[in-house]
């Protein structure tokens, strides 16, 4: 991806004292099969699980044709997960869809999809599953009462800094947290799912006998459903984020994808079997801690297990966001679409502290915010949009770039079809959900002015540039952090 403006700051070399040395200093390439496939499931599996049974019932008003909804956003997200798996491995440059809208269609797209990046979709999802992780950690102190907003929004604040502290330390800690969490919250679902199948076996059918019964025929509320359940999948594209840091992106990425695209669908459709078992429709409705509930309903003196295990799961998702997003913005300042002083790499531990940061200083605005489905609705709008021009890329590059080596080829049909969905849901997400659909649109559309500004003004006040060094010098000097030599053409 050829830069804007390819000059690097003048204020390098000056820190630095060698310029060899930062041309040697890059990102590590750690990260394999196994940290691919916990990394997506990592991601993925954060707090929708938990949280979004309850929407999806709400939206659907059947148990059965809730179960539909989650068994089809599985099958559109691997469509979508597939397609990507073409993108990265023919565009291997981190930041992943932000990287593929910018080629295709040109640097103002390109900075609108990050621009939604850096107001809605990736803050407000660390702001969501970091507020369950407080949510599900404050759960067992207020069974059944109201938790205190400020409770849940300082521990909700910890968890972010906490994960931020490893993300600049180390990625291979960062990697290994994520590793951690991963198989704490499969585990949890595992235990519902056993729970669920024992029940099931012991004639607990009470949902069951009509599972169809109540269903809406209201496509808005469908819509808005399968908003809420496709944001338990999200995380799905977070591995094209990391592909610079990947030892071989050809080989592990499309078997990661498929891995752990395929698992958490089967995971999620079996625990939403278990939940619909064990509890009964009205405390389906009444909670959003469907898994603290079970535990407190089915495991007696253990009941502490679950909340601790969901507790985990969300501190993963987090990790999991935080990792990719910072990548999204290391590329943004190296191609000059955001400010220079985000693409610097710390000397010691190569890690993008100040890209992390920023993600972390943005989500922690987003904690003001405390009606997670309302949050989820308004990240459903913007996310799918942008996913779908993403895959609209890769119809553009079949056709302009016919002679570029793509060691993964999708069967046409497969963008196609993810494309038609995509355009359906964006229609019907304004009836279901006009006054969310109208703030994403609104937010994309602010872009315009401020690319303008901020990236095509090339004249800026000589005032303004002073005090932009003057920025750049301090952010190194703090963070001991240096510019990268920037990597080769990724086509």
């Amino acid at each position: 991806m050829p830069p804007e403006n390819s000059s690097q700051c003048a204020t390098e070399e000056n820190y630095s004292g060698n310029q060899k040395k930062s041309e040697k200093l890059e990102l590590k390439k750690t990260i394999g099969l196994l940290n691919g496939v916990t990394l997506i499931v990592g991601s993925m599996i954060g707090s929708g699980i938990f949280i979004s049974p309850s929407g999806v019932f709400l939206k659907t008003g059947s148990i059965g044709s809730a179960l539909i909804i989650w068994f089809l956003c599985g099958i559109y997200s691997l469509i979508g997960a597939y397609c990507y798996a073409e993108l990265g491995c023919m565009i291997k440059r981190s930041s992943g869809d932000y990287a593929y809208v910018y080629e295709a269609f040109g640097p103002i797209m390109g900075f609108i999809r990050l621009w939604v990046d850096v107001l809605v979709t990736r803050p407000c999802s660390i702001a969501i599953v970091s507020l369950t992780f407080a949510q599900y950690f404050l759960e067992p102190f207020y069974y059944l009462c109201d938790q205190p907003l400020l409770a849940k929004q300082l521990l909700a604040a910890g968890c972010i800094l906490i994960i931020t502290f490893v993300n600049c330390w180390s990625v291979k800690a960062s990697t290994r947290v994520q590793d951690i969490c991963t198989y704490a919250k499969v585990s949890a679902l595992i235990i519902i799912i056993m729970t669920g199948i024992v029940k099931l076996g012991m004639g607990y059918t009470i949902n069951w006998e009509s599972p169809f019964e109540g269903t809406t025929t209201n496509a808005g509320d469908m819509t808005m459903a399968f908003y809420t359940g496709l944001f338990a999948y999200t995380g799905w594209s977070y591995l094209n984020c990391m592909v610079e840091e990947m030892k071989d992106p050809v080989k592990d990425m499309p078997r990661a994808i498929f891995i752990s695209c395929g698992l958490v669908t089967l995971i999620y459709v079996l625990a939403n079997v278990s939940y619909f078992t064990i509890l009964s429709k009205s405390e389906i409705f009444e909670s959003n801690a469907l898994a603290v509930r079970i535990g407190y309903q089915m495991y007696g003196v253990m009941w502490w297990i679950i909340p601790l295990f969901v507790a985990l799961s969300t501190f993963g998702g987090v990790n999991g966001t935080i990792l990719t997003t910072s990548r999204i913005f290391l590329v943004a300042a190296q191609i000059d679409q955001m400010p220079k002083c985000l693409a610097m790499i710390n000397t010691k531990f190569s890690t993008p502290i100040p890209s992390v940061l920023f993600v972390a200083i943005v989500s922690l605005g987003y904690l003001l915010f405390p009606d997670i489905f309302t949050l989820m609705n308004y990240v459903g709008f913007v996310t799918w949009l942008t996913f779908g021009l993403a895959v609209l890329s890769l119809i553009y590059f079949r056709i302009k770039w016919k002679k570029v080596e793509r060691p993964i080829r999708v069967n046409i049909v497969f963008p196609i079809i993810y494309l038609a969905v995509t355009v359906f849901l964006i229609i019907f997400a304004f009836i279901g959900g006009p006054f969310e659909s109208m703030m994403g649109t609104l937010i994309m559309m602010s872009a315009i002015p401020v690319y303008w500004i901020c990236v095509l003004w090339k004249r800026k006040p000589k005032r303004f540039n002073r005090m932009l060094e003057s920025i750049n010098i301090s952010v190194q000097k703090m963070f001991m952090v240096i510019l990268p030599a920037m990597p080769e053409k990724a086509m």
